[in-house]
């Protein structure tokens, strides 16, 4: 089919979160490649790391020569795909936002950032105690928590400047987890900052997996399968891959 589909995920993660949703993917005959982002490499993590450099890397990885490239962006990273397809609409024929959406021109995480970076344990309880992790066993957490790699501050508290209204035209869908999208839908029109690109862009289709904020551990088959069916080939959670 030569689809390709590049798998990024958010905050304080590195392409190993989607061990379990990407050999689903390649087992339908998806090209895969996932991500680990500048500055979250476990190895060498980067503080200095930017939104601009993460994009760059987004942008490295879309093969030109696919006839067909779905991005995937989860929580986060949907900073560094926004800015992709600001830079250039055409690299991307469809996006999926993870729990997430497409950002708007000034939108920062957190402009109050005052530290270098953003690690995981600053936000932990927080992000339980709200049900965010919904469906997440503890050996899973217990992995989230030694794996997370601290989030670039840059990443968190520089806005992002957008110019490019073809990129409003770039076709989406939102797969909302940790809430409804009907949720979606009445915070975007209430204002809420990370939500108003759901205002904007004109090609976006809300579909629902109620779970947590990463289906991609606590729903890797369903996520799989909705991912499959957004890049245009539906993949059915319980039929086996091709022989």
């Amino acid at each position: 089919m030569n689809t390709q589909i590049v798998l990024v995920p958010g905050f304080w993660l590195g392409a190993w979160a989607w061990d379990e949703v990407a050999p689903r993917l390649r087992d339908r005959g998806f090209a895969v490649d996932a991500l680990t982002l500048p500055g979250l490499s476990e190895t060498s993590p980067d503080p200095s790391a930017t939104v601009d450099q993460q994009a760059d890397a987004i942008v490295a990885a879309l093969d030109p020569q696919a006839a067909r490239r779905v991005l995937v962006v989860h929580s986060g990273a949907a900073v560094p795909g926004t800015v992709v397809l600001d830079r250039d609409p055409t690299l991307v024929d469809h996006v999926v936002y993870v729990d997430t959406a497409p950002v708007a021109d000034g939108y920062a995480i957190n402009a109050e950032l005052d530290d270098d970076s953003l690690p995981l344990a600053a936000v932990y309880d927080a992000e339980l105690e709200d049900g965010s992790m919904r469906d997440l066993t503890d050996a899973q957490l217990q992995t989230f928590r030694d794996r997370a790699v601290p989030q670039p501050g840059a990443t968190v508290r520089e806005p992002v400047v957008l110019r490019n209204d073809a990129r409003l035209d770039v076709p989406g869908t939102v797969i909302c987890t940790a809430f409804p999208s009907s949720d979606y839908t009445v915070y975007a029109a209430q204002g809420a900052p990370f939500l108003r690109g759901l205002t904007e862009f004109r090609r976006l289709e809300l579909v629902d997996l109620p779970t947590g904020h990463w289906p991609m551990w606590s729903k890797p088959a369903e996520l799989a399968a909705a991912i499959a069916t957004a890049a245009g080939f539906p993949l059915h959670v319980d039929s086996p891959p091709p022989r």
